[in-house]
């Protein structure tokens, strides 16, 4: 364990057994809907999860990236800041939109709104973590790896400050990394 982390709330373990029933439960799905979702990952947290999930998606997917910003430091500063946009457009697609972690939600119910306003059919939200006791605004995800509490998580994409990305578990940080 990294003397950074306080204790680890998910294994490595953990994260691949569950990306891949999740991997099958979005399968099953858009096979029932006759649709191929167009995947679209928000950088840079979500990487680590995006690149476990499709290994057990059983569709011929498409996938780009988007790179949104909402934090500074522990906090998220509820401006959303669009630095890189998608390189096609969505006009008609399904998106299934990967996410890291959602929390307040305000990043998600931007994106997801932005998304629909340039034509995608529909959105829905795969996130490997949720933390619902955060939440300030209406949205939840679809697909939910993990339930997780109100503490400052790092590892399998999640950082504090650009660092801990590379951690192979999602653990909580030591408050003395950051107070």
């Amino acid at each position: 364990m990294h003397k950074a982390v306080e204790k680890i709330l998910v294994s490595e373990e953990q994260i691949k057994e569950r990306c891949a029933a999740l991997g099958q439960e979005i399968t099953n799905d858009y096979q029932k809907t006759g649709r191929i979702p167009y995947v679209v990952a928000l950088l840079r947290g979500s990487v680590p999860f995006l690149a476990e999930l499709v290994k057990h998606i059983d569709l011929d997917i498409s996938f780009d990236f988007m790179d949104v910003s909402s934090y500074e430091g522990t906090e998220s500063i509820g401006d959303i800041k669009i630095n890189k946009d998608l390189e096609c457009s969505v006009k008609g697609l399904s998106i299934l939109l990967v996410e890291d972690i959602v929390d307040t939600g305000r990043t998600l119910k931007a994106v997801t709104k932005m998304l629909k306003n340039k034509g995608a059919n529909d959105v829905k939200v795969v996130s490997l973590l949720d933390k619902p006791s955060r939440r300030t605004v209406d949205i939840e995800a679809d697909y939910v790896g993990f339930e997780i509490p109100n503490e400052f998580v790092i590892g399998f994409g999640l950082d504090f400050d650009q660092k801990f990305r590379n951690l192979p578990y999602v653990g909580v940080l030591k408050k003395a990394f950051y107070q």
